[in-house]
């Protein structure tokens, strides 16, 4: 008679999900959301279980780098010269045993059974072999690799050297800080309330603390994580989430009302709302995208928060004749697309997305932006540039070019903002790590002449 079926281990599916995942940005180039997307369609999981997948996928993505090395030195050719799934697989089940949530055999247990519901029946010894491995001599052997950035820092070689070169003192913090579970920051609507009370009513409804954050009046970094359906009147408006740095931008823009205002890059729309809550929503703000879904999003967010300044229209920022009606703005932000290297913490797939060859094609495409976008800006005008990129090519080097060559182009001061921003050519720069905040980059520019 044959054997008792064999019963995988609890929580074998979440691993195998989440592998399908890290597979798919890993060997398949798709950005997490997508892939998780992708591994979840039509399982039907408890929202338990569907956060572990997400957590599962999102530390194996964030020490990726140093997982590879490791099993290209313990592995005969490497998994991923075998099969990609398989290395994602190994990724998963040695970032858990790295998180230590639970008994390490279960977690063996379970990324083995994961390894047959994939179809890698005949890798199971394998996967069990390198995960008991890693148990006994793991930490020997990150402690030897040393300081090679893929290792200690679980960064691409590339972007770890022009980190180091871009910011000599400040590096070291900033690829520890890419590697940390970000913090869950909020903007309060005070057009609903003001940031005092609605701290109270978090620590009253949730029993998570709230504290302010010197340079941003609306922001409010909390202590612990909250599911955003959790946050008191989110869904009346009272709040968003949204980055301390991120939230620098309207006020930095400062629109006025009555102001007529392009956000050139809008989605997914939290800089543009942010525009029209202090201007008590008394501007004319076109919200440009040239992502008709994304753009969805813009106009679900003016909803929630009650916002009626602002129109959500689809098309390339690139290409004004397409969208533009000819009269000019008293005030642009172009928060350009760049590398996303500055929120790294948060999307931990840019490491293995983005190349080094891709930069100078981003900044090309930034400086364009600035070019198509600053006749439309009146005289007198302001225009702010924004990326969440950490690299000077992408930042003050584009917009000192920019300033070169457009002669009615002037720098304009912003003031220091001690402990959240420090000067970066013509512009200021907020690093991932000080303040808690994510990387981003702005600089002012006025248009002269008379307004």
């Amino acid at each position: 008679m044959p054997g008792p079926a064999h019963r995988p281990a609890a929580g074998s599916l979440a691993r195998a999900l989440a592998a399908r995942a890290v597979d798919r940005v890993a060997a398949g180039g798709a950005t997490l959301d997508a892939a998780l997307a992708a591994s979840l369609a039509g399982v039907p999981l408890e929202d338990r279980d569907r956060a572990q997948v997400q957590a599962l996928a999102y530390g194996a993505l964030r020490w990726f780098h140093r997982y590879r090395a490791l099993l290209a030195d313990w592995v005969d050719a490497g998994p991923r010269d075998r099969d990609g799934l398989l290395e994602a697989l190994l990724a998963v089940g040695l970032y858990q045993l790295d998180a230590a949530g639970q008994p390490d055999y279960a977690i063996v247990s379970a990324t083995v059974d994961a390894a047959r519901q994939l179809g890698q029946a005949r890798a199971a010894g394998l996967v069990n072999a390198v995960l008991r491995r890693y148990r006994r001599e793991g930490a020997a052997w990150v402690a030897a690799a040393g300081a090679a950035p893929d290792v200690a820092y679980s960064h691409p070689r590339w972007l770890a050297e022009a980190i180091a070169t871009d910011w000599p003192g400040a590096a070291e913090a900033m690829l520890e800080a890419n590697q940390r579970h970000p913090d869950l920051w909020v903007r309060v609507n005070r057009r609903r309330t003001d940031p005092g009370s609605w701290a109270a009513r978090l620590l009253a409804d949730t029993g998570v603390a709230a504290s302010p954050a010197a340079g941003l009046p609306d922001a409010l970094r909390l202590a612990a994580p909250v599911p955003v359906t959790a946050l008191p009147g989110f869904a009346e408006g009272d709040a968003s989430v949204q980055d301390g740095a991120a939230q620098l931008a309207a006020p930095l823009l400062g629109a006025l009302p009555g102001m007529r205002v392009l956000d050139a890059c809008a989605a997914p729309g939290g800089k543009a709302a942010h525009l029209l809550e202090l201007a008590d929503d008394a501007l004319d703000l076109t919200a440009l995208d040239i992502d008709p879904v994304r753009l969805a999003r813009v106009s679900e967010g003016f909803a929630r928060l009650g916002l009626a300044g602002g129109r959500a229209v689809a098309g390339d920022a690139l290409d004004p004749a397409g969208w533009w009606d000819g009269r000019p703005y008293d005030r642009i932000l172009v928060d350009a697309p760049c590398s996303a290297t500055g929120v790294i913490r948060r999307h931990p797939d840019i490491k293995l997305l983005r190349r080094k060859a891709d930069i100078a094609g981003l900044a090309a495409r930034q400086g364009q932006l600035l070019d198509r976008l600053w006749p439309l800006l009146k005289p007198g005008g302001r225009l702010l540039y924004a990326t969440c990129s950490v690299l000077r090519a992408e930042n003050e080097v584009v917009v000192q070019a920019f300033l070169d060559r457009e002669p009615t182009a002037v720098a304009t001061a912003m003031g220091p903002l001690p402990g959240l921003a420090e000067p970066a050519g013509p512009g200021l720069q907020c690093l991932p790590g000080p303040g808690g905040v994510d990387g981003f980059h702005y600089a002012l520019i006025t248009r002269a002449g008379p307004p």
